[in-house]
């Protein structure tokens, strides 16, 4: 896929992070019309690096964020701003109609989404070559009968106190690497 052709907004990034939460703010008043249901405006930010093009989050105590990868948003412009922010957006109207016992990618929000004349894709194909990412470490582990390697995530999460069973042996997964008998 080739990327789209640079933005013609004079002040260029900046430009098009006004755009895209004004297509937010329009979305989400599209859908409180349609719903009869409060939408309050969500944090949104353009902090979002890598290959992600967006995320929703909602932590523990309900706070809603919405961000954008705003290297991406620059690269692709118009298509950023036709599929991306409904996408985005959508996650949001249906945490706030359903809550968080829905899949995120199903029915309810594919129906979102064609509400608002976007199609339900769940991945983007933009064009993600010379982006920053974020490289994965892995930490050594061992059961019973193999060894295993967990991110950092599931490694902190070990550390206090989660704990992992190989899927093959039933044993759980303890650091370090496997011991010759």
């Amino acid at each position: 896929m080739t990327p789209s052709p640079p933005p013609t907004h004079p002040a260029g990034a900046t430009s098009l992070a006004t755009e895209a939460r004004a297509l937010t703010l329009k979305l989400l008043e599209q859908a409180a019309r349609a719903t009869s249901t409060a939408m309050h405006a969500p944090e949104i930010r353009f902090d979002l690096r890598g290959q992600s093009a967006g995320q929703f989050r909602v932590d523990r105590a309900g706070h809603c964020l919405i961000r954008y990868n705003g290297a991406l948003l620059t690269r692709h412009g118009a298509d950023f701003l036709r599929r991306t922010v409904p996408h985005e957006t959508a996650h949001y109207v249906a945490y706030r109609l359903y809550g968080r016992t829905i899949r995120p990618h199903g029915p309810e929000w594919q129906d979102i989404m064609r509400q608002f004349g976007a199609r339900p894709d769940r991945c983007h194909g933009y064009d993600v070559s010379g982006l920053e990412a974020r490289q994965v470490r892995l930490f050594p582990y061992h059961c019973g009968c193999s060894s295993h390697r967990l991110t950092s995530i599931r490694h902190n999460r070990v550390s206090r106190g989660q704990r992992y069973l190989c899927r093959r042996c039933g044993e759980p997964l303890m650091p370090g690497h496997k011991q010759e008998q």
